[in-house]
């Protein structure tokens, strides 16, 4: 969730480490330090409230030549925003910085007697126990922070120096990921590859229950059990182009843009239209595993979930001896549910790190059922978990608000369930509309971002950017589409959206119908298109302020806006629709005055609770 960054090498650590903390903006912060360390062990902390650009302008009065530090970006759990509160914290002669949180705290709190405790968080009192163990230098720090790793219940990446030894980083995991880039007589630390770029290609993703003491020129990577682990290297495969803004105003607006290219991507050798297939080689299942197949769960947070929801909607239209169940993982997690025989669950998540979604792959797979993983992040946690997955190859998402990852988890999980209709023996005539559809998706998104509607829902959010109220309406595939939309405009503008599916407005939400609202309906040409218009004209009956998003060109309802799509697309004609609602959730937020790439009180990967 916050973001870890560390140096050691013959460069200057100050300018790598807040180099790298800017990487990681987009993973959601309140505070920021780092602390650096001189031949003699003598320590330059340095922490500010806020933004980097606060932390910069301590260090301009604080410069130092030091070669080795370690760095932080905090997101709130234990303490408000502070100086007191952000990390590295310190215990004596040790420094530390930490993602996740200690469970148990306040017990190990209670036993550390001999620490004066400066801040609320749960960090310092991990660095306390480090230093406990330590005692100044009398034992080897990684043998220090073992035996504390030991005593902690929760999640952690941690990164520990100390004045005693300023010639290494001892770091370690347990559900938050960190990354050692190997460089030139350098090793560099990081929570996110993306802080690496630039620097190195060369990398070793920790895995959990793993501990690596770094030098600048070795790496030693251990079990908590001091079990010698032989580490991985692999290559990095993102380019510094990736993570700029290429000439866009923000990330999230390059994001939307790059879909037609980050769909290709996810598309690319596994679509075969000419042979009217779909090829998928990453869930390695075998024939008879997928024609074995009856039940799917899909479980996912926030927009993975709505990626999942939507996916199931499409599936279960082509696969109809198999139930979908889609689930939200922070509360499945919890619950004491049986799965079926012959289940498999796909596991939705773009950072592949999200600890709820992590946390439910880990209870599926003792039950038996088979996981795939839809995973964007290449070496992440749930992608090296799963039994097999499809990574969709979207490329960094550095805004906090999803879009086009998206769009590929959906089309991702439509050819997944394309592949078990397959296996099942589903007539090429029932698939071949799917197949040749998501081939021209890319094309379909491009034009529209090409066409004038990008200007025309700009000019049209001005009028809606004084409304505090939204509410997103639709049917079949075009409700769980809303329910996205409305997770967009409430991310970034900060208004009160919410989506319902058109056939409950009788249920209850039609109460809400006022000046205070305006209604965005999704509304897809369909067998269900007739009865959709009849819920419009209910809102209408009542007054309200509806923007009509379709690709039926003889809609002529009174609505106060319409946004006529033409596409060749039907069956996934709302995919089209959530770009349209990514682009007035933007410019709402852009109107708004706000952050749009780094929406308050939200971070890009949840790695806790």
């Amino acid at each position: 969730m916050c973001g870890i960054v560390g140096y050691v090498g013959n460069k200057n650590a100050q300018n790598f480490l807040v180099s790298g903390l800017k990487r990681l903006e987009y993973r959601g912060y309140d505070s920021a330090g780092v602390v650096t360390l001189d031949q003699e062990g003598n320590a330059t902390l340095i922490r500010a409230k806020g933004k980097i650009a606060n932390l910069e302008s301590c260090m301009a009065k604080k410069k130092r030549d030091d070669v080795i530090g370690i760095g932080h970006t905090r997101w709130a759990t234990h303490g408000e925003p502070s100086e007191a509160n952000a990390h590295p914290h310190k215990a004596g002669s040790i420094y530390l910085v930490h993602n996740g949180i200690i469970e148990n705290y306040k017990e190990l709190k209670s036993q550390l007697k001999n620490h004066d405790f400066k801040s609320d968080t749960d960090t310092e009192v991990l660095a306390a126990l480090i230093e406990s163990f330590y005692q100044d230098g009398k034992h080897p720090l990684v043998n220090a922070v073992v035996q504390a790793l030991k005593l902690v219940k929760g999640t952690y990446g941690i990164a520990v120096v100390s004045e005693k030894n300023p010639e290494e980083i001892v770091v370690a995991r347990s559900g938050s990921p960190l990354v050692v880039g190997i460089g030139k007589d350098e090793t560099l630390i990081a929570s996110d590859a993306s802080a690496l770029i630039g620097h190195t290609k060369r990398a070793i993703y920790l895995k959990d229950g793993e501990v690596a003491k770094v030098s600048k020129d070795s790496i030693e990577v251990k079990t908590l059990n001091a079990e010698p682990v032989s580490a991985k290297v692999e290559e990095i495969e993102t380019n510094l182009a990736a993570i700029q803004k290429g000439g866009y105003d923000h990330f999230l607006l390059k994001e939307i843009m790059e879909q037609p290219e980050s769909l290709a991507e996810t598309l690319r050798g596994r679509v075969d239209t000419k042979n009217n297939l779909v090829h998928l080689g990453g869930p390695g299942l075998s024939e008879a595993e997928l024609r074995k197949i009856k039940h799917l769960i899909v479980v996912g947070c926030g927009t993975a979930h709505y990626a999942g929801t939507l996916a199931s909607y499409y599936i279960e239209q082509f696969t109809p001896e198999i139930t979908i169940e889609t689930v939200v993982a922070s509360e499945y997690r919890y619950r004491q549910a049986y799965i079926p025989k012959d289940s498999v669950a796909l596991i939705v998540s773009q950072s592949g790190e999200t600890a709820d979604t992590l946390a439910c792959l880990r209870e599926i797979k003792k039950q038996g059922a088979k996981t795939i993983g839809i995973v964007n992040a290449i070496g992440s946690t749930i992608a090296r978990e799963v039994d097999g997955g499809t990574y969709v190859h979207v490329g960094p998402e550095i805004a906090v608000a999803s879009t086009k990852a998206f769009t590929s988890q959906v089309i991702a999980m439509v050819m997944f369930g394309i592949t078990i209709a397959q296996a099942k023996g589903v007539k090429n005539t029932i698939l071949r509309s799917y197949i040749e559809e998501i081939a021209k998706l890319p094309d379909e998104i491009s034009k529209l971002l090409n066409s004038d509607i990008p200007n025309a829902v700009k000019t049209m959010t001005q009028k809606y950017a004084k409304y505090e109220h939204g509410i997103y309406l639709g049917r079949d595939v075009a409700y769980p589409t809303a329910m996205e939309g409305a997770l967009k405009m409430k991310e970034i503008s900060y208004l009160d959206a919410n989506a319902y599916a058109f056939g409950e407005l009788k249920h209850g939400p039609l109460a809400l119908v006022d000046d205070r609202f305006f209604e965005v309906v999704l509304l897809p040409k369909g067998a269900l298109y007739e009865k959709a218009i009849s819920n419009v004209q209910e809102v209408l009956a009542r007054g309200g302020h509806v923007i009509v998003i379709t690709n039926e060109e003889h809609f002529d309802l009174p609505v106060d806006d319409i946004v006529k799509i033409t596409t060749d697309l039907e069956i996934f004609a709302p995919i089209i629709m959530n770009v349209i609602s990514q682009l007035f959730a933007y410019n709402m937020a852009v109107a708004k005055g706000n952050n749009v790439d780094q929406p308050r009180n939200l971070a890009k990967s949840v790695t806790v609770e």
